[in-house]
């Protein structure tokens, strides 16, 4: 699985924004499209439920993630 950072790049290079942080969870949204996302920027790899719920969040899936 991926870590946070890596989601946090992926979700970037897709559009989403930084709007703030509360504690260590960055909250993103995409300003074309409204989504919003919560991720937690915590070390070590992300657990699968988490990685794909985020991902459902910002309107994309693993094949997304996988293919850029």
């Amino acid at each position: 699985m991926p870590t946070s950072k890596e989601v946090l790049r992926f979700l970037k290079r897709r559009g989403f924004q930084e709007t703030r942080q509360s504690g260590s969870h960055l909250i993103l949204k995409n300003p074309e499209t409204g989504y919003r996302t919560v991720l937690p920027m915590h070390p070590g790899d992300l657990p699968r439920g988490l990685f794909l719920k985020i991902l459902k969040d910002a309107a994309f899936n693993l094949d997304d993630f996988l293919s850029d």
